[in-house]
């Protein structure tokens, strides 16, 4: 193992002795030390089911690899806790302003390199000018700005930085899905997750907000000012969009309501009418909607939209005009592997499933995981007392509501393999 570049290892896969993946690297620890002498390789911070972070010391890596990280002897699964005298190298060392003789560059990604088994340390910086504002995926596009520099000519690490950039920390995390990376948000220090949030497009950091608990959804929410926030509660899901608002003063939900435009804030507020644990409170306004007269290709291209959720392309839902919540009179459901099996220009009112009764808007939340496990549905049609389709209920959201409170807060499974 030589010169091992730490961005690069953001998300590698971690093996035991056996040849069983048990994580995902998401950050190096670290320990600084006197200037001018490379930090020490505590070991790594790794990701296990379900949603855990342990600590996997360096002492225990017998091989780093492309793609894959090797470990000999056993894992404590206790959750990684970082102390005060360490720092994660990824979430908290890159994109720092530091100092190479008298030029004030960014840093890149930091190199670390075994001097001696089992010692490793952080030999090598990469930094870029500055004024560049050059990222990570940037990179080949410019590389004669990118410098490497031993870590003993670099100054300025340890020091706090209000505005420091998030270009390279996003580039290393940036294949995580939004739940893995609302978790590796949950553990970065409280202002680098404002400068986070602050740098993400609105629909990234929608996706982000909809995986955190709720207390934490209001704290990103408070960093931002009023016309971003509108912004990022137009990107989420109504549905989700609407849970955030319960948590919300009413004063500041209806400004931020009034922010938004009028049609991503109308059936926000129409969810917000119903109680949370009902139906009405826990249902998506934004289904696949069809009138009769739409072919099976015209619902197969529907579904085809990569923004669905796979429940929410499981079925595409049958109504009379208008196909805009509240809709004309439900007719019922077309699924999907009904769709597949039809000629494309077959009409969908002919492939119609009448068998299943629709939710009412009112039914509580026992009711519909009751209805979910009857008919083993991974999404239902909700309706009012007009037979009109106000939106469709999915299996994640009555997980979501049926979980404790902070489920996405802690894990409540012992280890890797389940045991306490």
């Amino acid at each position: 193992m030589g010169r091992i570049f730490i961005a690069r290892l953001a998300g590698v896969a971690v093996f035991d002795p056996a040849g069983d993946q048990i994580g995902r690297v998401r950050d190096i620890v670290v320990g600084l030390r006197a200037p001018g002498q490379p930090p020490r390789v505590h070991g790594l911070v790794v990701e296990v089911q379900p949603r855990r972070r342990v600590f996997l010391p360096i002492t225990r890596v017998t091989a780093i690899q492309v793609g894959a990280v090797i470990f000999t002897g056993q894992i404590n699964m206790r959750r990684f806790e970082q102390r005060a005298s360490e720092t994660l190298a990824i979430a908290e060392l890159l994109d720092l302003r530091v100092a190479v003789g008298t030029k004030t560059v960014t840093v890149l990604d930091l190199a670390m390199e075994r001097l001696r088994p089992p010692d490793w340390v952080i030999s090598k910086v990469a930094v870029v000018p500055v004024e560049t504002g050059i990222g990570f995926r940037r990179r080949s596009r410019r590389r004669q700005e990118t410098k490497i520099v031993d870590w003993a000519d670099v100054t300025g690490f340890g020091e706090l930085q209000a505005d420091q950039g998030t270009a390279n920390l996003l580039a290393a995390f940036e294949t995580l899905r939004a739940a893995d990376l609302a978790n590796a948000l949950r553990s970065l220090p409280l202002r680098r997750r404002a400068q986070v949030a602050a740098a993400l497009v609105d629909e990234r950091l929608a996706d982000l907000l909809e995986e955190l608990p709720e207390d934490e959804q209001v704290e990103i929410l408070d960093t931002l000012d009023a016309e971003r926030a509108a912004d990022v509660l137009e990107a989420m899901n109504p549905d989700d969009a609407a849970d955030l608002l319960h948590e919300l003063p009413p004063d500041r939900a209806e400004r931020l309501l009034q922010l938004m435009e009028p049609d991503e804030a109308d059936p926000v507020r129409r969810l917000l009418t119903y109680p949370e644990d009902t139906a009405g409170g826990l249902m998506t306004t934004d289904p696949v909607i069809l009138t009769p007269d739409a072919t099976v290709a015209d619902a197969l291209a529907a579904v085809r939209n990569p923004d669905l959720t796979p429940a929410l392309a499981a079925q595409v839902y049958v109504s009379r005009p208008p196909a805009e919540t509240p809709t004309g009179r439900f007719l019922g459901v077309a699924h999907f592997q009904r769709l597949l099996r039809e000629p494309p220009s077959t009409l969908v009112g002919g492939v119609v499933d009448r068998t299943v009764d629709p939710l009412r808007a009112g039914i509580r939340l026992p009711g519909v995981a009751s209805y979910f496990a009857t008919y083993n549905l991974v999404a239902a049609p909700v309706i009012d007392d007009d037979g009109r389709l106000l939106g469709a209920v999915t299996v994640d959201d009555v997980l979501d509501h049926m979980l404790p409170e902070d489920w996405r807060a802690e894990d409540r499974e012992g280890g890797a393999d389940g045991t306490p």
